[in-house]
C-alpha cells in the first residue's frame, strides 16, 4: 500500500492531470517543497519570504498532521497549484484520508488551495468572522488580481471555499493517536484568526499571529488587538511553534518577542506622528527602521505597513 502511495505521488507530479471539463493540463509548480518533521505526529512545508506572488505563490507555510487514522491540515497553501503538490508530499508518507482541513484565517496565500481538498471530502473548519472576509469585495477583488499576477497557478477555476464549520469558541478534536486543541482569538492579523496546538509532540500553530525571522504584513489588522493576543500567548513549555510565515521556531518566546516588538515600535512611531500632525511620508522618512531593516519582506511590507498603522491609529484618535 505504501509503494503505491509513493506512486500515486509520483504520477500526480508528471503526468497531465486534466482540467475538469476543459481538456487542458493542470500546470505543476516549480518550486521546492518539502515535508519537514516537527515531531512525531507533525510535518510543515515552509514557503519562501516575499511577496505574495512571488515563488509562484508559495510564500506561506502548511502543516501536516498524521494521526493514525487520517490526515489534518494546517491551512492550504496559496493556489489550488500548491494544494495539489502539497498533497503529492502526503502520499509521499502515507495514504491516510485527508480529514479535515483547519484554517487559522482566511488570506489568500493560505486558502487557494482549499478547494483540492474540499474535492477530497475532507472537512474545512475556522474561526467564526472569516465569512467577513470571505463576502467582502476586497476578496473579490483579491481573487480577481491573482488570476492577473499568479497566472497559470491561479485562474478561472480557482474559487473561494467556505467552511463546513466556523468556531465560535475553542474546541478539542481528537483523532487517533493525536488531540488537537482549536483556539479562536478574535481578530488580530485577519478578522479572526485562530491557533492550533497538537498534542503529544507539544506543537503549535500560529498562523499569521506570529512571522518567525521576517516582517509581517500588517494589513488592515486590529494591531491593538494583536499585541494583546501576543501578550497572552502562553508559550511555555512548547516543543515547537510553527508560523504562518517563516521556520518553525524553536525558542517559541522569541518569536513571539518579534513579532510583538516590531508591531508595537510600529505603533509607536506612527502614534507620536498622528499626534503631533505630522504626514506619513516626513514621519516615515524620519523614523529609525534599523532594528527592522536587514529582516527578509522588510522592503516589500514594512512602509505598506507603517501607513496602515498610521491610517488606522489616525482612525482610533477620532474615535472611529
Amino acid at each position: 500500500m505504501f509503494l503505491l502511495s509513493r506512486l500515486v505521488a509520483a504520477l500526480l507530479l508528471i503526468l497531465p492531470l486534466m482540467a475538469g471539463g476543459g481538456g487542458e493540463p493542470l500546470p505543476v509548480p516549480d518550486v521546492e517543497m518539502r515535508l519537514q518533521r516537527v515531531s512525531e505526529h507533525v510535518y510543515y512545508v515552509q514557503g519562501a519570504p516575499g511577496a505574495a506572488t512571488a515563488n509562484q505563490g508559495f510564500v506561506s507555510n502548511a502543516g501536516v498532521v498524521l494521526t493514525g487514522e487520517g490526515v489534518v491540515l494546517i491551512d492550504s497553501l496559496g493556489t489550488p497549484a500548491l494544494g495539489r503538490l502539497l498533497l503529492a508530499r502526503i502520499r509521499e508518507l502515507t495514504d491516510q484520508p485527508i480529514r479535515a482541513v483547519l484554517l487559522t484565517h482566511y488570506h489568500a496565500d493560505h486558502i487557494y488551495g482549499l478547494q483540492v481538498f474540499e474535492a477530497l471530502g475532507a472537512e474545512i473548519m475556522a474561526p467564526l468572522g472569516a465569512e467577513i472576509y470571505l463576502r467582502s469585495e476586497q476578496a473579490a477583488r483579491r481573487l480577481e488580481e491573482r488570476r492577473i499576477s499568479l497566472f497559470p497557478w491561479v485562474d478561472d477555476d480557482t474559487r473561494l471555499v467556505e467552511p463546513d464549520r466556523y468556531l465560535a469558541r475553542p474546541e478539542t478534536l481528537r483523532l487517533g493517536e493525536v488531540t488537537l486543541r482549536l483556539s479562536p482569538v478574535g481578530g488580530a492579523h485577519s478578522d479572526a484568526d485562530m491557533t492550533v496546538y497538537v498534542e503529544p509532540g507539544r506543537v503549535l500553530f500560529s498562523g499569521d499571529i506570529i512571522f518567525e525571522g521576517r516582517v509581517p504584513f500588517v494589513g488592515d489588522a486590529n494591531s491593538a488587538h494583536w499585541l494583546k493576543v501576543l501578550d497572552g500567548m502562553r508559550t511555555t513549555g512548547l516543543a515547537a511553534l510553527i508560523p504562518g510565515h517563516g521556520p518553525a521556531a524553536a525558542q517559541p518566546d522569541q518569536a513571539v518577542q518579534l513579532t510583538y516588538d516590531y508591531l508595537g515600535y510600529l505603533r509607536q512611531a506612527m502614534g507620536r506622528a498622528v499626534e503631533d500632525f505630522i504626514p506619513f511620508d516626513e514621519a516615515y522618512a524620519a523614523t529609525d527602521w534599523s532594528r527592522f531593516a536587514s529582516l527578509p519582506a522588510f522592503v516589500e511590507a514594512n512602509r505598506r505597513n507603517a501607513y496602515q498603522i498610521y491610517l488606522s491609529l489616525e482612525a482610533e484618535s477620532l474615535g472611529q
